[in-house]
């Protein structure tokens, strides 16, 4: 019976999800990556969070749609939203304060990676809008490049041979995180939120996030610790040497605000 309405309740939110594209309802958020130890050097960084305007007015976080829209294939099109949306904004803030360099992280959901015409459609966004593609870093999990990892290598030698950089999301997660992780040229690593969250109170977790950087210092990657939700964590991520922070004790996902003309 749980099944049945879990499955109602998605067919229910396919037609919501179409009418918020036709009434324009879906909005782009953001959150602040910072670098841990204050490098003024490094390019500001955030990560693009999707959220909907409900027909009361009432923003809704991905997790109430995100799962229907991945099971009745509709991820793509919300994918293909968020690019073009993101990569408007840069031509935007580009134009007005050129001098701006920070960096969109944007998500990529495994049914894009294995659409041939998902990565013809990221180029074609990029001389459509004239963003230099080093301002984009694009989030994937291991779960969804290892699902078609022939596509997902694709898509990751064509854009970073144009310049964007990639981040390989929810690390740890997998149970063959460490075995792919030598296959697929990514230039990030972010630890998964279940692992920093428990830090301070698990050594065990402590150790597992040590291992990670180490492991991904040998292979020249930045780290990213995700889910950091008070100071005793961030000082044990500071004490681990990870590179970048992000999370809910240093900012909260705010509305990616239109320019002003």
């Amino acid at each position: 019976d749980q099944a049945v309405a879990e499955r109602y309740g998605e067919m229910q939110w396919i037609s919501r999800i179409h009418k918020a594209f036709d009434e324009d309802r879906f909005q782009l958020y953001h959150q602040r990556i910072e670098p841990l130890e204050g490098d003024d050097s490094a390019p500001p960084m955030v990560e693009l969070l999707i959220r909907l305007e409900d027909e009361s007015g009432q923003i809704v976080c991905p997790d109430a749609f995100i799962p229907a829209a991945e099971r009745y294939g509709l991820i793509s099109t919300i994918d293909r939203w968020v690019v073009g949306k993101a990569l408007d904004r840069l031509a935007t803030l580009r134009a007005h304060r050129p001098e701006d360099s920070t960096r969109f992280n944007i998500n990529i959901s495994g049914q894009s990676l294995g659409e041939k015409s998902f990565l013809e459609f990221v180029v074609q966004q990029f001389r459509r809008t004239g963003v230099d593609p080093e301002l984009i870093h694009f989030e994937i999990t291991e779960t969804s490049a290892i699902a078609d990892l022939r596509h997902a290598m694709q898509f990751i030698a064509t854009l970073r041979s144009m310049g964007c950089r990639f981040v390989l999301d929810d690390f740890g997660k997998g149970l063959s995180s460490f075995s792919y992780l030598k296959n697929l040229p990514v230039d990030y690593l972010k630890i998964d939120g279940e692992f920093v969250r428990n830090l301070t109170s698990d050594p065990i977790q402590e150790a597992l996030v040590g291992s990670m950087h180490q492991i991904a210092g040998v292979m020249g990657l930045k780290t990213i610790a995700e889910s950091v939700e008070n100071e005793e964590t961030l000082e044990a991520l500071r004490k681990i040497g990870v590179h970048f922070v992000q999370g809910f004790f240093l900012s909260r996902p705010e509305p990616l605000e239109p320019l002003e003309p």
